[in-house]
């Protein structure tokens, strides 16, 4: 057969594979490489059958080919069959021995005699290297390796900064912490034409800076991030409306606590792609914290109809019971999502705080311990356990798992919240005071109601010093984001114990009107009373 008839029977093989007709693409391709005997033409028969799924045969294919060690597109594709078909050990030995140090540097130890054979494409591909690395860290995670699969990922990464799928692991699986994602951004050689992902990777890594310092980051990503960007107007409305980007920017309004804002966010962007896997489970996140139980139960009949295999399904239904309160249910759920995906994990977060809704507090901190174990780079397992040793009145030892929370992400105020509660459980107040003044000082947005209870919480520790000025000031600020019962019972015993009788029977009858049966304030009114009526004041006369 002539040359030109050969190259046009590799033009079928190439159509029948971009119309996934795998079959079509096997039976020719097997008859390219038996005229030519070429390399090339072997590799193409590999790569169409690996795509038919036929990975035992393609393996034995590439093994079989004695080039297979010596060019590194055979051996990756090789190691890919060994992945599908679960044989991780063979897979790691097919991709050879290689060390890689703490911060993701490669030193292979047999292979300087290797080749890659590009191919002829004017495309731009993404290093050999990189993938090689990439797989590895797979093999190690699959193997439950996890610490050396985070250094092949970080690898894969550095070898190529367009590996995304690398950081994607690295970043879901919680593998790194706060400081160790900024690092590792920072670090990453990106080209001139490649300002834009810098950018957009360091809207995907945990964003716990100041409010103006994110949104500069999505404004500069939304309106181009090199000169040549600027010229081109259709690139920056293309990223504006880019909904992973978006994703990103909902992600951080849940991390701060503008759930409205957030949920509304969501509700567009599955409008628009109702199947964004990160929008999706940022939506349910949201959905939970404002009680929207109906949403929550639409959501989850629609992701196990569609990914009845996927662990974000059966999260879904765990969300929907947790929400309407019948906690056994939600833990059957989140307990099926995660055998599902031992890695994801909001399962495992919802699992243990299902548990802890119910006092169940042995089973929660199993949950909580298997998570910290398996998501060494997130700060949330750690709080947790923190929170239930404070629930039994453990401080000491709450305090230390909140030490290490706060290690592993210095820079989320939640954790400062809860060192300031356990040091005014033990009545240290003046550390208290020093955490939640921190606390308010690391929101990275304006005051919002989720912060009342800092707020109130800062001025009860003001009270117990009796700087009262301070409490009071706290008091009212608190006030300004929730008129809880709380912050008027605590305004009127401030005012109370500043014998100020006339304002402390007004804030205990606000706090009374807006919970009737409060014992505490019922009380104190009546003390107020009592007090006001022998400092030699009628308050209804005061009144008039």
């Amino acid at each position: 057969m002539r040359e030109e008839e050969i190259e046009k029977l590799r033009g079928v093989v190439r159509d029948c594979v971009s119309k996934h007709l795998y079959s079509s693409a096997i039976f020719f391709a097997d008859k390219v490489a038996a005229f030519t005997n070429d390399p090339a033409d072997i590799y193409m028969q590999a790569q169409a059958l690996f795509l038919g799924r036929h990975y035992r045969r393609a393996f034995h294919l590439l093994n079989a080919s004695k080039i297979v060690l010596r060019d590194l597109r055979f051996r990756y594709l090789a190691a890919k069959c060994l992945e599908e078909l679960k044989e991780w050990d063979q897979c790691l030995s097919m991709l050879g021995e290689a060390k890689v140090d703490d911060n993701g540097n490669v030193s292979d130890t047999k292979d300087s005699n290797v080749m890659y054979l590009d191919k002829d494409s004017e495309d731009r591909e993404i290093n050999i290297s990189s993938a090689i690395c990439f797989l590895r860290g797979k093999a190690y995670e699959a193997l439950g390796i996890r610490p050396q699969a985070r250094l092949w990922y970080k690898a894969a990464i550095k070898a190529d900064p367009l590996c995304y799928e690398a950081l994607e692991c690295l970043i879901q699986n919680h593998m790194l912490t706060c400081e160790e994602e900024t690092s590792l951004i920072s670090s990453l050689q990106f080209g001139s034409e490649d300002e834009w992902l810098s950018s957009f990777y360091s809207c995907f890594i945990k964003k716990y800076e100041k409010e103006n310092v994110i949104e500069a980051k999505f404004r500069d990503l939304e309106n181009g991030c090199s000169k040549s960007d600027h010229s081109n107007p259709s690139f920056s409305r293309t990223l504006k409306t880019n909904t992973d980007l978006l994703a990103c920017k909902a992600e951080y309004y849940h991390q701060c606590g503008e759930y409205q804002k957030c949920f509304e966010l969501t509700s567009v962007l599955l409008e628009k792609d109702p199947f964004h896997i990160k929008s999706t489970l940022v939506h349910l996140a949201t959905a939970m914290e404002l009680g929207h139980s109906n949403e929550l139960y639409l959501m989850a009949c629609n992701l196990v109809k569609d990914y009845p295999q996927k662990a974000l399904s059966w999260f879904a239904v765990g969300c929907y019971y947790y929400c309407i309160e019948k906690y056994e249910q939600s833990r059957h759920y989140f307990s099926k999502a995660t055998s599902l995906e031992e890695t994801f994990s909001p399962a495992w977060i919802g699992y243990g705080n299902a548990y802890a809704a119910q006092e169940e507090g042995d089973q929660a901190m199993s949950a909580y311990r298997t998570a910290a174990r398996l998501f060494p780079g997130c700060h949330l397992p750690t709080l947790y356990i923190g929170m239930e040793c404070m629930r039994t009145h453990s401080y000491k030892l709450a305090e230390q798992f909140f030490m290490q929370s706060k290690a592993t992400c210095p820079s989320d105020p939640l954790v400062y919240n809860e060192l300031g509660v356990v040091a005014y459980h033990m009545q240290e107040y003046k550390k208290a005071i020093w955490w939640f003044e921190k606390t308010l000082a690391l929101i990275p947005t304006s005051l919002s109601e989720m912060w009342e209870p800092t707020v109130v919480n800062l001025a009860h520790a003001y009270r117990k010093l009796k700087m009262y000025h301070e409490a009071i000031s706290y008091y009212e600020k608190a006030l300004t984001l929730s008129a809880s019962v709380s912050t008027y019972a605590g305004l009127a015993y401030t005012y109370h114990l500043q014998d100020d009788f006339a304002k402390a029977i007004t804030y205990y009858h606000k706090a009374l009107w807006t919970k009737p049966d409060d014992q505490f304030c019922t009380e104190m009114l009546s003390l107020a009373l009592a007090d006001e009526a022998r400092s030699g004041l009628d308050p209804i006369l005061e009144l008039i």
